[in-house]
């Protein structure tokens, strides 16, 4: 009798979501983003529901809250064999009103750590500045940095035909390294890349606000370090904090003596002995005003 019992109790379906709590993961659902690891913190946080993983994804498979992932290819790297950068414009909440800012990232492609951070624009002043900070995040650089073809980094030309443009291009080989241009219409050859701008939309940015571009740039580095870096990942077996202890001795350390960043901009001395830059007038000492028309 009891084991018939047991086996009854096994084959029957679990229960279904309440409809009380059911309304609270479509809440959540919604300012999730529709990512299932956010969805679980903000039910804990908020409603204090301890909802496991596998129990919250099959009510949202049951609600039909959200549609099944597309299946893809796959690539594989090597310890040290390539990393990747991409940028893609988010939406925010920054001193309590909606903004669009440019979110950067750079992946190891054998360990998947990852590194994020926002700019109000995204020049090659901030492409050079960006690329120091990750570089010196992941204490070292991988020989290969795919890119798409962007003209923030290239000068003319895409994929195999790119360009790079000569400062781009003298920075990269400063810190050991040099872009490649994936060919048009191919961003899955970045896709270490690509897939964590959607985990970044859907876990960090959901219910969060933001102070000023310090506030972000602090609040997502803390992110990174200890929830995205921290986290299991499936294809890996381990953390990519874990795999990146493997990868690291493979990496090319940085020089002694790190690029500068700065920004070269060409002006003309006018006939008053000054030069304009953003609305605003400088003069120029006397020796320069004599020598050359640019400053």
């Amino acid at each position: 009798m009891r084991r018939i019992l047991r086996e009854r109790d096994a084959a029957a379906p679990p229960p279904p979501c309440e409809p009380r709590t059911l309304a609270k993961l479509e809440d959540a659902f919604t300012r999730g983003g529709g990512n299932v690891v956010r969805v679980q913190q903000l039910l804990a946080e908020e409603n204090n529901l301890q909802i496991p993983y596998s129990t919250l994804t099959r009510w949202i498979r049951e609600a039909g809250l959200r549609r099944p992932p597309r299946r893809a290819g796959e690539y594989h790297f090597n310890p040290g064999q390539e990393m990747q950068h991409d940028t893609s414009p988010h939406r925010l909440m920054m001193a309590g009103k909606p903004i669009t800012a440019q979110c950067a990232g750079l992946v190891l492609a054998y360990s998947r750590r990852l590194f994020i951070q926002y700019f109000p624009r995204y020049t090659r002043f901030e492409s050079k500045q960006f690329l120091l900070e990750a570089a010196r995040f992941m204490d070292g650089t991988c020989p290969v940095c795919v890119i798409d073809n962007t003209s923030v980094i290239l000068a003319a030309g895409a994929g195999a035909s790119a360009v790079v443009a000569p400062e781009m291009q003298a920075f990269a080989r400063t810190l050991g390294f040099s872009f490649h241009a994936h060919r048009v219409g191919h961003p899955d050859r970045k896709g270490r890349i690509e897939r964590p701008f959607a985990y970044v939309e859907g876990n960090f940015l959901p219910a969060r606000s933001f102070n000023d571009f310090g506030d972000l740039n602090r609040q997502v580095l803390a992110w990174c370090r200890d929830l995205a870096n921290q986290k299991p990942k499936r294809a890996l077996g381990m953390s990519p904090e874990a795999a990146y202890l493997i990868e690291k001795p493979h990496l090319q350390p940085l020089p002694s003596a790190l690029p500068p960043v700065y920004e070269l901009l060409e002006r003309v001395v006018d006939l008053h002995g000054y030069v304009s830059l953003d609305n605003n007038r400088y003069s120029v000492l006397c020796r320069h005003r004599h020598n050359a028309e640019r400053f």
